[in-house]
């Protein structure tokens, strides 16, 4: 499937583009402002009709109520769609930026607008919202209704939620804009080319340790220009949601976050202790790359490095056949929706300067197919990264029918369909490899990707826990604060197993979760997990569980985490449900140091 190198242009990756032509129904990009005046006209008869009336409807009342806000939401959920994903892919054109200033400063006094109907709905007595609830008609929003009245104890005044809510635009949204600007326009010189920031990351894949010694150092250099400005947007935001959680009562950093993921506190705490508590897996596989490259101790830039005796390329015709070949044998619906993305321009693929780094998928709103961005550069990774994104893609599309309260899951969950994506096409082509060598490489892969997924997210999650404590405990952070507390939370994960060098300090400072949203990062682990919980369960019972799992993505966000779970009989609250997941990953390394005693890796000390 693969071949050896790339071509120097791959023509079906510089064709796939996507078309954002859907979110404005086929018209001109004038739409935009058609949508926010129809959503305005609404919300202000929306008002009309029910400010001060949601503790007074009844079933046929709030039934109504509700299928207005979601025409409200879907006209807005267009505008803001079209405005993100066109700035994504060009965020160095003003013109772009300007249109999404627009509509999300539109979108703020359009939320203000609205803000009583969620304030009033919490306010109505438990007994009687629990017997509204149980109204017919109400399937569409029933869960977000009940989910919303768990934050009933943070909600402030109207007056204050309609500042806070009006302020927005020029507040995170604002900084959080900057800094994905600043990050975009990152440029990596590397051998007198200058490279966006993603395909240098990907050159630390190189099987030449010189050659990623060099990378590393032009990232770092690259990292260190409007490094202070990156600071500056990071202690800001810092700051902003100290102050937002001391007025909305929060009792810690995490606390919001956890609320909006379905998950207690002691939950959370549950998987970041069983993973903490296993960060010597993270090690172990550390030390057995060092043996397999021959180096006494990695360093930061060799974690990522092939072990491959040659990089397998692939264009971007093979990464996608390989994708849909293993989805389809998985499930034919899987393969038939995301042949669907491919066929109707939805998905953005080569790199390009001024678009944003990282890759994503974006549900948009129902009635649309969702998006995908990539940043394709050819690697074996850039394949189960296609997987990841369609993943994502996918789950959105198959729980469209849910519309849109309950299209999107929790953050705890949101990650479950994506990891699984890629790990039915990483296990496909295991299966098709039948050398020890060329086995063992996919294997690290794959084992590295895991590592990244539960063991560094986690370990990034330290690293927020350690800025938004000292922000509100000690004040503003410097640049070399920001470096030794990265630097705490690496050294904790890795040990003795990998030398961080001085210049890794700033690396923190292009990872845009800490900026769009705190706290999110240990969804990756909750997702990765949980996916392999999944996977276990379908090598249990093989055909069943194609079923349930589909189930499961059609369901959306209509039930909580643990309801969902249940779906494909899973249990979150078990004891050791974790330890588990954490078992999956421990057998890959052993199957990995067996492959190595085969390929003739000596042995450790």
């Amino acid at each position: 499937m693969a071949t050896q190198t790339a071509e120097p242009i791959d023509p079906e990756l510089e064709a796939c583009r996507w078309e954002l032509a859907p979110l404005l129904e086929g018209a001109s990009e004038e739409q935009v402002d058609r949508y926010l005046e129809e959503a305005d006209r609404l919300a202000a008869e929306f008002a009309t009709a029910y400010k001060g009336k949601v503790g007074e409807l009844e079933g046929e009342g709030l039934v109504a109520a509700m299928r207005t806000l979601e025409r409200i939401l879907e006209l807005v959920g267009r505008a803001s769609a079209y405005a993100q994903l066109s700035f994504s892919v060009a965020t160095d054109q003003p013109s772009r930026g300007a249109l999404l200033a627009k509509v999300q400063e539109r979108g703020a006094q359009l939320q203000s607008k609205l803000l009583f109907f969620e304030l009033e709905w919490v306010a109505v007595p438990e007994e009687r919202a629990q017997r509204l609830l149980e109204e017919d008609g109400l399937a569409f929003c029933r869960h977000h209704l009940r989910s919303l009245r768990r934050f009933r104890d943070h909600l402030l005044s109207e007056a204050e939620e309609r500042v806070l809510a009006e302020k927005e635009p020029a507040g995170g949204s604002a900084w959080g804009r900057l800094f994905e600007e600043l990050t975009s326009s990152i440029q990596v010189e590397v051998g007198g080319e200058k490279l966006v920031l993603d395909a240098a990351l990907a050159e630390l894949h190189s099987p030449q340790r010189e050659h990623r010694r060099k990378v590393a150092e032009a990232i770092t250099k690259a990292l260190e220009e409007d490094l202070r400005t990156r600071a500056f947007i990071f202690n800001t935001l810092l700051l902003d949601k100290a102050i937002e959680d001391r007025l909305r009562r929060y009792p810690h950093w995490l606390a919001a976050r956890n609320l909006a993921n379905e998950v207690s506190d002691e939950a959370v705490e549950a998987l970041l202790k069983a993973v903490r508590g296993r960060y010597e897996l993270a090690r172990r596989w550390y030390r057995l790359k060092a043996r397999i490259l021959g180096i006494e101790r990695l360093a930061d830039y060799d974690r990522m490095a092939t072990i491959a005796s040659e990089e397998p390329r692939y264009t971007f015709a093979q990464a996608r056949e390989t994708v849909l070949e293993a989805y389809q044998a998985f499930s034919p619906r899987l393969a038939e929706v995301a042949e669907e993305l491919f066929a109707n321009r939805h998905i953005d693929a080569p790199p390009q300067p001024g678009k944003r780094g990282g890759a994503f998928a974006a549900a948009t709103v129902p009635a649309v197919k969702p998006f995908v961005l990539l940043n394709f550069t050819g690697k074996r990774r850039d394949v189960l990264t296609l997987a990841h994104e369609l993943g994502h893609a996918v789950h959105f599309a198959l729980a469209a029918k849910q519309g849109i309260f309950h299209q999107h899951t929790p953050l705890t969950v949101s990650e479950t369909a994506s990891v699984f994506g890629e790990t039915i096409v990483f296990e496909r082509l295991l299966a098709e490899d039948r050398e020890p060598a060329t086995r063992l490489a996919l294997l690290a892969e794959n084992i590295e990707d895991r590592i990244a997924t539960v063991f560094r997210q986690v370990a990034m999650n330290r690293f927020e826990q350690l800025v938004h404590t000292e922000r509100r405990e000690k004040g503003e952070i410097s640049v070399q604060r920001f470096a030794q507390l990265w630097l705490a939370s690496q050294r904790e994960l890795l040990g003795d197993s990998v030398e961080l060098t001085e210049g890794y300090g700033s690396w923190w400072s292009y990872i845009p979760h800490f900026i769009d949203t705190p706290g999110y990062v240990y969804a990756y682990a909750f997702g990765q997990l949980f996916a392999l919980a999944i996977y276990g369960r379908y090598r249990e019972v093989g055909e069943e569980m194609v079923g349930r799992y589909l189930e499961l993505l059609e369901a959306g966000g209509s039930m909580a985490p643990g309801e969902l779970a249940g779906i494909v009989g899973c249990d979150l609250e078990a004891p050791g449900f974790w330890d588990g997941g954490l078992r999956e990953i421990e057998l890959q390394l052993e199957q990995a140091e067996a492959l190595a005693g085969e390929a003739g890796v000596p042995d450790g000390d």
